[in-house]
């Protein structure tokens, strides 16, 4: 099978398409034949090596840790899943493994996709959608009536956290570039703001939550919108500390198929718009890693598997 992989820590111009074995299932595993995978700002940070302390990866190593696709085997213990049963799930990052053909997955990571999701749609969800969950409820314990700044409200976060933010009853202001406005008002949002023209720290005041998926000067001047009491979370600076009042939190979301299933049952109800920006064929893999680098990117930017 053809698999993206890397010798050495650096930049996606180091990755490389090469053939591989395909792995057998083990007891517990699922063998599953790769049709889209979802590319994250993780995969970015593992390849360039900062994540070592975190995630200690051996090389070579095959990038990618969202996938869909179809099982085409399951180990002897597995009774949930069948060959031919379409799913999605996340690997663990330490092994890797998605921007492949097939991947190999423990069964209790894996999801059935709803007949009426595409399988890009489903590779954008593990990742993504969970870090806006488990950012929003899990740590900022957003409410009905509360007031919640998202930032990069266009991204492959901060799409999902806008609607996830509406659903709960809270009055969600965002930050886009002015071309993405009319798509995240569409998601849900009250109020967004152009950051390339507009500071939003001059314009806000007394918000109970942020969510900073940018960091650098924004996750700095995102302080002087808090109120005390509030709560500050980053996707991007684990060093992030409570100042004074205002609580503040690093997410880094570990997978949860339990959490990934209540994300597609949202979908199913009709409450989830899945944003996807560019699906890149396999071949062109490096090109989906960059457009991920550049921080642009609107929603979600997948890879398809070529065969």
């Amino acid at each position: 099978m053809k698999a993206l992989r890397v010798y050495e820590f650096g930049t996606p111009d180091l990755a490389v398409l090469e053939d591989v074995a395909i792995g057998d299932p083990g007891a517990r595993q699922v063998a599953v034949r790769v049709e889209a995978a979802g590319v994250n700002p993780l995969d970015l940070k593992i390849l360039a090596g900062s994540m070592q302390p975190v995630f200690p990866v051996s090389m070579p190593y095959t990038l990618g840790t969202d996938i869909a696709g179809v099982v085409e085997a399951v180990g002897p213990e597995v009774d949930r899943f069948k060959p031919g049963d379409r799913v999605v799930g996340r690997l663990d990052p330490t092994a890797g493994g998605g921007f492949a053909e097939y991947a190999v997955i423990a069964a209790q990571s894996l999801c059935p996709i709803p007949e009426d999701m595409s399988q890009e749609q489903a590779a954008a969800l593990p990742t993504g959608a969970g870090t806006a969950w488990l950012a929003l409820f899990g740590v900022g314990q957003v409410r009905a009536g509360q007031r919640v700044l998202i930032h990069a409200a266009a991204g492959g976060v901060g799409s999902f956290a806008v609607q996830f933010a509406k659903q709960a009853g809270a009055h969600v202001i965002a930050t886009a570039s002015s071309k993405n406005h009319p798509l995240v008002r569409e998601l849900g949002a009250d109020e967004v703001l152009d950051y390339r023209h507009e500071d939003f720290a001059k314009r806000l005041q007394d918000l109970d939550m942020v969510l900073d998926t940018v960091g650098g000067e924004t996750l700095e001047r995102s302080w002087q919108v808090v109120r005390p009491g509030g709560t500050l979370v980053s996707t991007v600076d684990p060093g992030v500390q409570a100042r004074g009042d205002i609580q503040a939190r690093f997410v880094f979301f570990k997978h949860d198929a339990v959490l990934l299933n209540t994300i597609l049952q949202v979908f199913q109800a009709r409450q989830l718009q899945v944003v996807l920006d560019t699906v890149h064929p396999l071949d062109d893999a490096r090109a989906a890693l960059e457009q991920v680098a550049s921080g642009h990117a609107r929603g979600k930017v997948i890879i398809r598997a070529s065969r």
